[in-house]
């Protein structure tokens, strides 16, 4: 049990697309699958379950993430700040579900998803495998906002428009300048705004700072409106009953 939580893990380290990690996204994806046709088949009494036992999840397991780093002594303002965008949307993403701040779903959807599927594909597990506490966290925590994000559109109903997309696009550029200015005052790297990831991700094929921003905004660019794409006829916009999509 000590080994589990330990600080320093002398098991086999993570493996980029070995079979855990492989394994992991599976049972996310299965269980995500599971979870969204159970809720548009239920009833508002379920949904509304459903959206407690996220937030609850998604509190606990990022509490457990601090208490974690309190106790092994690396809880820095400059490491665990909830500044990177998965982190900042577990918060997020929980205050929403637990609030039905319908207002904040386009965060959910477009910045939670498209977020946390990259770190699922790429999760910063340092050095700790799949016999540590840290990979479960790690892809607890982002597995949960994938699935919020998805079920919003999936189960409550709600559809991405043109406006939401721009919002998102321009509040995410003015949310990168304002996490850049907290990374040159604290000597920090929150959204990788400042340094590339030191563990393994697609920004290793980047150039270096600062012209990889242009790359990550360009993805941006791309990726979000994407996502947009498969609501781009659907005539009901934002403005629904809440009840669950077709």
């Amino acid at each position: 049990m000590f080994e589990f939580f330990s600080p320093h893990f002398d098991g086999e380290p993570f493996g980029l697309f070995g079979a855990a990690h492989i394994i992991a996204i599976a049972v996310i994806a299965a269980a995500a699958l599971a979870l969204i046709r159970a809720g548009r088949n239920g009833g508002a009494g379920l949904r509304r379950r459903v959206r407690l036992a996220l937030a609850l999840a998604l509190l606990l397991d990022e509490s457990g993430w601090h208490v974690w780093n309190l106790a092994a002594g690396s809880w820095t303002l400059q490491r665990m700040l909830p500044l990177h965008l998965c982190s900042a949307m577990v918060w997020i993403t929980a205050v929403t579900l637990l609030l039905e701040k319908r207002s904040l779903y386009p965060l959910l959807y477009f910045l939670g998803v498209a977020g946390a599927v990259q770190a699922l594909i790429t999760p910063d597990m340092g050095e700790y495998g799949v016999a540590h506490y840290r990979f479960f966290q790690t892809m607890l925590s982002h597995g949960l906002v994938v699935t919020a994000g998805l079920w919003v559109v999936s189960v409550e109903g709600w559809r991405p428009t043109l406006p939401s997309l721009g919002a998102v696009i321009a509040g995410l550029n003015a949310y990168g300048l304002v996490v850049l200015w907290i990374n040159l005052r604290i000597g920090s790297n929150y959204l990788y705004v400042a340094a590339k990831p030191e563990s393994a991700s697609v920004m290793d094929f980047f150039p270096e700072w600062p012209a990889y921003l242009w790359i990550l905004e360009g993805i941006v660019l791309v990726v979000l409106p994407l996502m947009y794409l498969p609501f781009r006829n659907d005539g009901r916009g934002e403005r629904i009953t809440g009840t669950p999509a077709p």
